[in-house]
């Protein structure tokens, strides 16, 4: 079994800019730049064999490439947050294309997440933030608000591995798929 998700890959140009923002949050816990990207469709533990069914379906999915970028920043959680994220600019190309990717997984006998799709990028990930520190990241999050990205060609999306350890996730491209 392997831990497996679809994601898209981003540029430095984004990557660089998400690196900006981590350090001027108030982070608890960040996430390693290395981990950046904007998940698709999270598909869980998957058996090979499964996965092969799935890849097959991943390589009919057809889509022109198409333009996105960054905007904004939050945090999920509510009064106790637990994630900050940068968004996405409303894209229906990206929207198209995760579900798409989703029946794909469905049809090839994936049992999905049955949650929103929310486009983001993790910048970290924490528990327990004590209520000063939750209120000025609430602020800095808000200060941050104008965050945004030049638009980049979308033109793959990649199958990802993840590897969970004590020091957070490790993931490993398996497959990139064109558009």
């Amino acid at each position: 079994m392997r831990r497996v998700f679809l994601a898209l890959p981003l540029p430095e140009e984004a990557m660089s800019a998400l690196r900006v923002q981590q350090f001027l949050l108030p982070l608890p816990k960040s996430v390693e730049p290395e981990g950046f990207h904007l998940t698709l469709v999270f598909l869980g533990e998957v058996q090979d064999w499964v996965l092969d069914a799935a890849h097959e379906a991943f390589l009919g999915v057809r889509v022109p490439p198409f333009e996105l970028s960054l905007q904004g920043l939050g945090l999920f959680g509510g009064a106790k947050p637990r994630a900050a994220w940068a968004g996405v600019a409303v894209s229906e190309p990206l929207l198209r294309l995760q579900a798409k990717l989703e029946r794909a997984a469905q049809v090839a006998g994936i049992d999905c997440e049955a949650r929103k799709f929310v486009p983001h990028v993790t910048l970290g990930r924490f528990t327990n933030v004590p209520p000063d520190e939750a209120m000025r990241l609430e602020r800095a999050v808000a200060l941050g608000g104008g965050f945004a990205t030049a638009p980049w060609v979308v033109d793959r999306f990649c199958l990802y591995e993840s590897h969970l350890s004590a020091k957070g996730s490790r993931y490993d491209e398996l497959f990139s798929y064109d558009l």
